[in-house]
């Protein structure tokens, strides 16, 4: 007797979660170059990447680790936009001074405080936008293993996918942080996150 299925088909049919070592290998050399695969342990490597929707969270979950590695993205995007060129600095005239405002005040200016419109909220905003950061997450490889289950396989973007990639990305830095300390995962978020969107590093920061 053929077996009869009690819970209803899974609308948008079934979402394949990735099981291959080697293809998981394969998006961590994409990301952190040349052995990223042994950068960190196999478990850890399988937890960094494992959502927490994912066979319900029975199996860990990357939670903790990508609110470690998003504290630290976000000190360097602060670090990063403070030495960055801003736009809308105080308007100076043809020999360089500052211009008065409308009452007549003349703005203090100091080197010291030419980043300092760079550690709003928004600024920092800007630039870790979940789409943004998806984005790169996809450049790596990271929605080919990533293990999430979607409510919609045909529709991941409805499902909450730019949210599942840019934890799993962040969750990446936390476990590095971790496993190999600070300055490696500092210089996995310039390198890997931070320069494809647009910011410049010198070789010794």
């Amino acid at each position: 007797m053929a077996p009869f299925r009690i819970r209803p088909q899974a609308k948008g049919g079934v979402f394949k979660v990735n099981e291959d070592p080697k293809r998981l290998d394969d998006a961590y050399v994409r990301m952190l170059g040349p052995g990223g695969e042994k950068l960190l342990g196999d478990e850890v490597k399988w937890l960094a990447v494992t959502h927490k929707s994912f066979d319900h969270g029975r199996r860990g979950f990357n939670d903790r680790l990508a609110y470690m590695g998003r504290r630290i993205v976000e000190l360097q995007t602060s670090q990063a936009l403070i030495n960055s060129p801003q736009e809308n600095q105080w308007p100076r005239d043809e020999r360089g001074q500052p211009v008065n405002d409308e009452f007549g005040r003349k703005p203090y200016l100091h080197p010291a405080l030419n980043g300092l419109q760079g550690l709003t909220d928004e600024a920092e905003s800007m630039v870790l936008n979940k789409t943004r950061l998806s984005q790169i997450a996809e450049r790596y490889g990271l929605d080919k293993v990533t293990r999430w289950k979607p409510k919609r396989a045909d529709n991941l973007q409805g499902s909450g996918i730019e949210t599942v990639l840019m934890t799993s990305l962040y969750a990446i830095v936390g476990a590095i942080a971790l496993e190999r300390g600070g300055e490696v995962a500092n210089k996995v978020v310039q390198d890997k996150i931070l320069a494809p969107l647009g910011f410049t590093f010198s070789s010794d920061s």
